[in-house]
């Protein structure tokens, strides 16, 4: 997509708002790799979702700075509607806590610190609507620990599924990340389990339903 292209996109979508505006200057200004931030286009996509699929529990895998899980819990539909965000990084922890705090969707959003695969089992929740965006060399482990506690009929949102087109960089040596994506990947398409489908949204974002037992 080119910068024009996307101005466009931008131009015609739903604001982000003040307080996103804000957090993603911030981000950039403050922290070390800030393209991990969601960002406008893709947050607006992702609470788009959210509406869609009216999830009454959602997680996330890698809050980094928080940017997606606002965008998550500002389309929660249900009153009793919550998201549970997990980070490992906790020189983060401060950052995003004040973030969480300013937001009107604090009650909403429960922030955990630590391994994901340490967490997870202590939650003792189903989950609607998962997003996985965190360390993607674990994505195949993350995928088969969520799987159970995911609803039948519910959703997985995996990011960075095309890993900037390194997923199709043939013959060339493949670095941990795109390895342990390229895993996943196949993981997921030959699952029977699931329908799944790759939306070529920035770094790749692939859709997966949980077929009904």
């Amino acid at each position: 997509m080119t910068e024009e292209l996307e101005d466009y996109i931008l131009s015609h979508i739903d604001k982000e708002g003040e307080h996103l505006t804000r957090l993603n200057r911030e981000t950039h200004i403050y922290h070390l790799r800030p393209r991990m931030c969601s960002g406008h286009l893709q947050g607006r996509l992702l609470k788009m979702f959210v509406r869609m699929i009216n999830p009454k529990n959602i997680l996330e895998l890698g809050t980094f700075t928080g940017y997606s899980a606002l965008c998550l819990a500002e389309g929660l539909i249900a009153p009793e509607g919550e998201l549970h965000t997990i980070e490992i990084d906790d020189e983060l922890e401060d950052f995003i806590r004040s973030h969480f705090e300013q937001s009107v969707l604090a009650d909403r959003i429960h922030l955990h610190i630590g391994d994901a695969r340490h967490i997870l089992p202590s939650l003792g929740k189903t989950f609607d609507l998962v997003f996985m965006d965190a360390n993607k060399r674990e994505y195949c482990e993350y995928y088969d620990l969520v799987f159970p506690l995911l609803s039948s009929g519910g959703f997985i949102i995996a990011d960075n599924t095309l890993w900037d087109g390194k997923v199709v960089d043939w013959g060339k040596k493949l670095d941990a990340q795109t390895e342990g994506i390229l895993r996943f990947n196949d993981m997921v398409a030959h699952d029977s389990r699931v329908e799944k489908v790759i939306i070529p949204l920035r770094d790749g974002l692939t859709i997966i339903y949980k077929k009904p037992l």
